[in-house]
């Protein structure tokens, strides 16, 4: 069972199968910002991801805010658990103001790109626009890029022809319970 911090509790999820599993997927986790200002919970993450195949499966997602607000810590956090394998995601990449240059700072893995430009480009040049070009940054930095809120084939596809290099939305699955993402893999 791993534990994951989230404000005013502490949620866990046990899936029998899912250790075997977890060597062919990358499960993302969503840290606040109140979270990473807690040395405490920075420590115990920290212990908790001794093992190295599951720190190889887990994607620590950051919002842009949470990244400019506690910069020293975030760093410090991304630092120790890249070593030991984890990857990173800016999340809501493009709904802040500072977003390319702490592109250029942080270590990230993956960009995701905020929904609110990814859901209307079938229809909006300009949200087709931005996408496109937060594509090519990322492209050139050596940096992933996921769509958010890809709700229909016809986005998917525009996004495939962008250079998009993975999608998340109802498209392309429900939420699920932990424990029946092992009915996704051959375990």
């Amino acid at each position: 069972m791993l534990p994951v911090s989230v404000p005013g509790s502490v949620a866990g999820a046990e899936a029998p199968g899912l250790s075997c599993a977890y060597q062919r997927l990358l499960l993302a986790v969503n840290v606040s910002g109140n979270s990473l200002s807690d040395q405490s919970f920075v420590e115990r993450v920290l212990s908790l991801v001794s093992d190295e195949q599951l720190a190889r499966s887990l994607c620590f997602e950051l919002t842009e805010t949470a990244a400019v607000t506690h910069l020293d810590n975030v760093i410090y956090f991304m630092r120790e658990l890249k070593a030991r394998g984890c990857r990173f995601s800016l999340d809501d990449f493009g709904s802040g103001l500072s977003s390319f240059r702490y592109l250029k700072n942080l270590p990230v893995d993956f960009i995701k790109i905020d929904g609110q430009f990814v859901s209307n480009i079938a229809t909006d040049a300009v949200d087709r626009s931005l996408v496109k070009a937060i594509v090519q940054v990322g492209r050139s930095l050596g940096i992933a890029t996921v769509a958010e809120k890809v709700e229909t084939q016809e986005v998917l596809t525009l996004l495939t022809g962008l250079g998009v290099d993975y999608a998340q939305g109802y498209h392309i699955a429900r939420p699920a319970p932990v424990t029946e993402m092992t009915n996704w893999f051959v375990v």
